[in-house]
């Protein structure tokens, strides 16, 4: 069990020509101390993907697949299906990894079987972008300097797939990715492969750096889908759903908290709020206010996440009701302290 373990770098791409360009060319100058394969899915590109990748000739192994536009969970899945390496280091295509990082995903498993490797995604250090990507790096960072220094420890609520590994076996045993969920799809895995007994491993050396290009638009609809997502994910253990996410509001600012309560449930109070907070993001944004523009994502993605558990539960009633049958959640809602938590919503 000594021996470092073969390689299978699977790369979901849709519409990215140019940043999947760039990582290709970045694993070109990874360090061999690995032997790994690249397995490209394109997921039903339309922009000239599919010719590119074609005429792409790289130093390492690739194999390129194609499929009509199904989604990450499912280019994920089809590729380590066709992937022939004992460990899976799965990679966005707009990172750019460190020389090593390949490598040291290889080396993390070395003598485990149940391990689940988490790398950092990482801001480069002279790069232009809106404040929403900023705040969504400062989020990333303060996980991986709470994790680091051993205050808070890794868990599937980590196992963002940008970057991270694991064994094929335990990801085949598992069942792969749940293509019902359009977000969320690999805290989800994460959260089967925890039950399943893996434990999972933050690997700050396993560096990578990111390169996201989000619309506002883009942005919004992300914590609407991870609070729905978040309650299908729980939904077999009933109201401990519920328990977890009023854990996470409990530590919000008391501003944040009052906005939830007054929105959840209603779409006129909701949109009322996101279409003021967006204002105020978009204006901060302009003139460079960060401090504003930081506290009014943070109070806009709360608002929209509740709204996603709001439905997904099946309205305002059924929160409440899941709420006064619960001591827990009616001690929390009406203001008690709760256990702090760290995730996506964080």
């Amino acid at each position: 069990m000594s021996t470092t373990p073969t390689v299978s770098v699977v790369v979901p791409t849709f519409q990215r020509r140019a940043s999947l360009a760039r990582l290709l060319d970045a694993l070109a100058s990874q360090t061999r101390d690995a032997d790994f394969e690249v397995v490209v899915v394109d997921d039903g590109s339309r922009d000239d993907t599919r010719a590119w990748l074609r005429g792409y000739r790289a130093p390492y192994p690739l194999r390129v697949l194609q499929q009509a536009n199904g989604g990450p969970a499912t280019a994920r899945n089809r590729g380590v299906n066709d992937a022939r390496g004992d460990v899976i280091v799965f990679l966005d295509d707009d990172v750019v990894p460190a020389p090593d990082a390949v490598s040291v995903h290889a080396a993390a498993h070395r003598g485990s079987l149940d391990r689940v490797v988490v790398g950092p995604m990482l801001p480069p250090a002279s790069w232009r972008r809106p404040s929403w990507v900023r705040w969504e790096e400062q989020k990333l960072l303060s996980q991986y300097e709470a994790m680091s220094s051993g205050r808070y420890p890794c868990s599937y609520r980590q196992f963002f797939t940008g970057n991270a590994s694991l064994r094929r076996d335990r990801f085949i045993a598992a069942g792969g990715f749940d293509p019902s969920f359009d977000r969320a799809e690999d805290v989800e895995l994460g959260y089967r492969l925890s039950r399943g007994g893996s434990q999972f491993t933050f690997e700050p050396a396993a560096r990578v750096w990111h390169y996201p290009s989000r619309s506002f638009a883009t942005w919004k609809r992300t914590p609407f889908r991870y609070g729905r997502a978040d309650v299908a994910m729980y939904r077999d253990k009933g109201q401990e759903t519920l328990a977890f996410a009023y854990r996470e509001v409990a530590n919000r600012h008391p501003f944040t908290r009052a906005l939830i309560r007054f929105c959840l449930g209603s779409n006129i109070r909701s949109n009322v709020a996101v279409t003021t907070l967006s204002w105020v993001v978009r204006a901060a944004d302009a003139l460079h206010v960060d401090r504003l523009a930081n506290a009014s994502l943070s109070a806009l993605f709360h608002v929209l996440y509740w709204h996603g558990v709001c439905h997904e539960v099946g309205g305002r009633r059924r929160l409440r009701e899941a709420i006064t049958g619960d001591p827990l959640l009616h001690r929390i809602a009406s203001g008690g302290v709760g256990t702090p938590g760290m995730g996506r919503s964080e």
